[in-house]
Formats: structure tokens, C-alpha cells, sequence
């Protein structure tokens, strides 16, 4: 087994969608790199913004689609989706925003309250971009804000109308197989079980900036082919989850001193791509997807297949879906809705 060192790389990757999955290690490029060098440049020429799909002042982030390449003769330009985020503090550099005479502009003052607008140095002012390019209109549906509803589906429900709908869906997960193949981001690679069965490699998440432990966001995808989601799941695959929670726990711990009981290890149901992989969040950061109509924890995922051999092809699941999604229309007709 391989221990590789992590190291931050800046790159384009698909985001998690919305409120339920924010930006992250979801989703990516088909294009295959190693994650060694850092781009200096977008992948494209130009940028008009086309529309705003998505903001939260909350998050400090914003989803934008824009047309690219327009000044090359091409048309109407391409389409790319570029999501700009403002990153969190790191403690141990955030003094050197006070020092000196740092660059202030006075919005108010009373008493002893005031406040300014603060400007930081370059090294203390970096926007986390990701790149979607070139965007197709399941990737503008996908970052674009809409009403969610909850759904109830059966194991029937699966079989008959989910399954057939993600069979009939084209985006691709090469970028998990780049992974798993070592073609792209080998470097960031904290642990791997070679197994080609039973193992997985674990890397950081996109969301994370791998510069605090608050946020810390680590991904665990396994190595095996065809298990889609938590629906393929039986008592054949327990040796597999075992290690992914096991290992994982222990590599974390060795890498960042941060134990398992301080760790939210889980499943999305449903997923945002369709190869089995395992979330492994700081307990105290409300990670994107983490609420109880999406995640599962992995430990007992593993309790109810110990239980019953086809609790997850039987079992009535509840997950969220986006009003327009063409899926909970599927859904809610066959159950006459």
C-alpha cells in the first residue's frame, strides 16, 4: 500500500450541484493532466459573462456561464462555466493583514465601534476558480439555482425508473478512472489500498484547501469498477467499505492527527457521479450534502448490510431532486403523483 504525498494543485474541475453539493471533488474534466504543474492561464480566450446561475453571499461564492472563444471566428462563442470562491482564513497568516499600515478605507464610526473595508496584500487575496470548459446545457442545468422537492423512492422505484434514467445519461467519469489509473493527480494521492477488489485510493476534495483542518474534505473512491451507488451495495462488498472506513480513519489520522471520532464518514444517495466513493469531512464543518436527506454514514451502511443481505434493494430511500430534474418527473408519475 502507498502512502503519496498531498500537494494543492490548482486545476478545472466540475463541481458537487447546489445547497445539497457545493463545489468539489464530484465531478471533473474529462482532460487527463498529473497535477504538477500550475496553470498560469484559462483554457480559453475571453470571457463575456452570459448569466449569473447561481450565488450565496453566505458562502462568498457564484456560479457564472459565460461565452468564450467569441473573438475566434466560432459562431456564438463556446460555452464554460467559471465558479469564483472567496477561501477561508488561514490563522497562521491572517496578522499579516494588520501589520504596518494596511490599506483601509473607513466605512463607519461610533463610540468605539468602526468599520472599514480592508484590502489585502496579493498573497492574502486569492479567489478559488473552477473551470468547466467546454459546458454543456446538463452542466448549466446542473449550477442553475432551483426549488427543491422531496422524493421517496422505492427499491421498484430504482429498478424501473432511476436505473433506466442514469443509464440514459451521458456525463463522463473518466476523471475518476484518471484517478484511479494514476494519469492524472497521482501526487495528491494521501493513501491508497491497491486492491483491485477491496481498495481505494483517498484524496483530498476540491472543497478543501488543504490549508486548515476545519474544513477538512477527503474523498475515498474505490478501485472496483460497476458498483454505481449505495444501491448496488450487499454483503460482497463488505470487506471493501470496511477498509475504506477503517484505513481511511487511520491515514487521516497519520497524516493529519485528526482521530476518527472526529470525522463524518458517509455516502450520498443520491450521488453526483455513479462510482462508488466515500466523504470523509471534519465532524464540525457543515459540509455541502451533508444533511440527513443525502448522506449515509458509512458505518452503518455497513450495520444494515450485516443485517440484511438486500436492505439497500429493498429499502424506501428519501433524497432531494431539483424541481426541473427530469428524474423526479419520472418519479412522481409511477407513483401517480
Amino acid at each position: 500500500m502507498a502512502d503519496t504525498a498531498a500537494q494543492p494543485t490548482k486545476r478545472k474541475r466540475e463541481r458537487d450541484a447546489e445547497e445539497e453539493t457545493g463545489p468539489g471533488s464530484e465531478e471533473k474534466e474529462a482532460g487527463v493532466g498529473n497535477g504538477t504543474a500550475t496553470l498560469d492561464r484559462l483554457p480559453f480566450s475571453g470571457f463575456r459573462v452570459h448569466k449569473v446561475l447561481r450565488e450565496s453571499a453566505r458562502d462568498k461564492i457564484i456560479f457564472l456561464h459565460g461565452k468564450v472563444n467569441e473573438a475566434s471566428g466560432d459562431g456564438d462563442g463556446e460555452d464554460a462555466v467559471v465558479i469564483l470562491e472567496k477561501t477561508p482564513f488561514q490563522v497562521e497568516q491572517v496578522s499579516q493583514l494588520l501589520r504596518g499600515s494596511p490599506d483601509l478605507q473607513l466605512q463607519f464610526c461610533n463610540d468605539i465601534y468602526s468599520t472599514y473595508h480592508l484590502f489585502p496584500p496579493r498573497q492574502l487575496s486569492d479567489v478559488k476558480t473552477t473551470v468547466v470548459y467546454p459546458a454543456t446545457e446538463k452542466h448549466l442545468q446542473k449550477y442553475l439555482r432551483q426549488d427543491l422537492r422531496l422524493i421517496r423512492e422505492t427499491g421498484d422505484n430504482y429498478r424501473n425508473v432511476t436505473l433506466p434514467h442514469l443509464e440514459s445519461q451521458s456525463l463522463s467519469i473518466q476523471w475518476v478512472y484518471n484517478i484511479l489509473e494514476k494519469k492524472a493527480e497521482a501526487n495528491r494521492i494521501v493513501f491508497e489500498n491497491p486492491d483491485s477488489l477491496n481498495g481505494f485510493v483517498l484524496i483530498p476534495d476540491l472543497k478543501w484547501n488543504q490549508q486548515q483542518l476545519d474544513d477538512l474534505y477527503l474523498i475515498a473512491i474505490c478501485h472496483r469498477r460497476g458498483i454505481k451507488s449505495l444501491r448496488d451495495l450487499t454483503p460482497e462488498h463488505l470487506p471493501l467499505l470496511r477498509n475504506i472506513l477503517r484505513e481511511g480513519q487511520e491515514a487521516i489520522l497519520q497524516r493529519y492527527q485528526v482521530a476518527g471520532d472526529r470525522l463524518r464518514v458517509y455516502l450520498h444517495y443520491l450521488p453526483s457521479y455513479y462510482h462508488l466513493h466515500v466523504h470523509f469531512t471534519a465532524l464540525g464543518f457543515e459540509a455541502p450534502g451533508s444533511g440527513v436527506e443525502r448522506a449515509h454514514l458509512l458505518a452503518e451502511v455497513i450495520e444494515n448490510l450485516e443485517c440484511d443481505p438486500k436492505h439497500y434493494q429493498e429499502r424506501t430511500l428519501t433524497f432531494a431532486l431539483r424541481t426541473e430534474d427530469p428524474l423526479l418527473q419520472l418519479l412522481q408519475a409511477a407513483q401517480g403523483r
